[in-house]
């Protein structure tokens, strides 16, 4: 913290596109060790981002603008009383929050490895794309419990690690379902009704250990909001696969696995393009 109040300022961005917790990790890791930054305190309803600095903003724009997330500064003043209130509240939530992290890293990887297999075996494009949607949650997770003390390289490192192995695999279910559209496929709608349910009930489980959290800390709201639209795409599987059983078409896993898929692969572009 900087040993002058007066020094401080805080620039508030619009940040139109920042809706998930991976949003909200790109830009703590892309304005981490940033000379000036003193803190950060998200408003993921508005979807709007406050940067308590003491240098020119002129500096922390271009880190902002980078992210390709449509961030605009919409102005900058003196930092006061009630701003530094906020952001050690903020501080305090995100270290309360943690423990509650670890849990849903935790849910999220075994999730994914289960529901990868069992989507392989139930010939479900719908459910090897879901899988994905939970490994890149539990990266997010990942990486941020991760970056905890560590230098910026390594965060960058890492974050860019998760990106690589997001966009490689939604890549790959892309191409499957290309060739599932090509050759045929069989998807076991039955399986894919109980994997699918099985997720359902995870994500609610999500929901279930953020729920006091939600009008807390900022990764708490973006986890809040994050589990709730996997919760709606679970739904959707779930619909697939009840129209998979009930028309004989292989068409309805296709559709969500094809649009489940591009949604993966767009969270891997914006991690990649994280710089030092």
């Amino acid at each position: 913290m900087a040993d002058n109040k007066s020094d401080l300022r805080i620039s508030e961005f619009s940040v139109p596109k920042m809706d998930c917790p991976s949003e909200e990790g790109m830009i703590r890791m892309a304005l981490d060790g940033v000379t000036g930054v003193h803190g950060l305190v998200f408003d993921l309803g508005e979807r709007q981002v406050q940067v308590l600095h003491d240098q020119d903003v002129d500096e922390i724009t271009p880190k902002l603008e980078s992210l390709g997330l449509g961030a605009r500064l919409l102005g900058t003043r003196d930092a006061d009383d009630d701003d530094l209130q906020a952001l050690q509240q903020s501080r305090e939530a995100d270290a309360q929050e943690s423990g509650t992290l670890k849990i849903l890293l935790a849910i999220n990887g075994f999730m994914f490895f289960a529901e990868f297999t069992l989507g392989w075996l139930a010939q479900s494009t719908g459910l090897l794309a879901d899988s994905l949607d939970m490994f890149a949650d539990a990266a997010v997770y990942g990486v941020a419990l991760y970056a905890v003390g560590r230098s910026m390289q390594l965060k960058t490192r890492a974050a860019h690690l998760a990106g690589w192995l997001q966009l490689l695999m939604a890549l790959g279910v892309l191409m499957e379902v290309g060739r599932r559209f090509i050759f045929g496929s069989e998807p076991v709608s039955m399986l894919m009704i109980t994997v699918g349910s099985v997720a359902l009930a995870a994500n609610v489980t999500c929901l279930f250990l953020i729920y006091r959290h939600r009008h807390g800390g900022s990764h708490m709201k973006a986890s809040w909001i994050f589990s709730a639209n996997d919760v709606i795409a679970n739904i959707g599987l779930i619909l697939a696969a009840v129209l998979v059983a009930w028309t004989g078409s292989r068409y309805p896993d296709l559709i969500i696995g094809t649009i489940i898929g591009f949604v993966v692969l767009d969270g891997a572009r914006r991690i990649l393009k994280l710089r030092n």
